[in-house]
Parts: C-alpha cells; sequence; structure tokens
C-alpha cells in the first residue's frame, strides 16, 4: 500500500487567508502604538516643558485615558464578539 502525498498547490493557487485574525492582529498592533505613542511622547512633552514634578501628575492623567482606552477597546471587541456568534 502506498500513500499519496497531498497534491501541492498550483503556482498560481494562494493559501486561505484569515483576514479576521489579521484585521484583530493589526487592531492590538495599532491599540499599543497609541497607547505607546501617548505615554512616550506625551509624557516626554510634558517632562520637556514643565519638568519632572509635573511628569509624575502628567503620568496619572494619562495612565487614565489610557485606561479609558483600553475600556473602550474592550467593550467594542466584546461586542464584536458577540455580534459574530
Amino acid at each position: 500500500m502506498s500513500q499519496n502525498p497531498e497534491p501541492e498547490p498550483q503556482p498560481d493557487q494562494r493559501p486561505p487567508t484569515d483576514y479576521r485574525a489579521r484585521r484583530r492582529q493589526d487592531d492590538r498592533r495599532l491599540l499599543l502604538a497609541v497607547i505607546a505613542f501617548l505615554l512616550l511622547v506625551g509624557g516626554g512633552l510634558i517632562y520637556a516643558i514643565y519638568g519632572a514634578g509635573a511628569l509624575i501628575t502628567g503620568l496619572a492623567c494619562l495612565l487614565f485615558g489610557v485606561g479609558l482606552l483600553l475600556l473602550l477597546w474592550l467593550i467594542l471587541t466584546a461586542i464584536e464578539r458577540w455580534a459574530n456568534k
């Protein structure tokens, strides 16, 4: 008995792509980029303009903003998953 290997894809055929998984991955990366930009650039500007004392207060406010962004993202992700069921 010989085993037949799976047929090789033709040169003009492409393997299937999971666009939803790719979009979710891109969304996560964009969210992390926005958070990093907000904290690094925002914190850096606060430090450069107002100094280290203001940076502590500024970071507290920036972290609150990051929390709101994460909460909104989690709510929208939960709604999307609920709608796709």
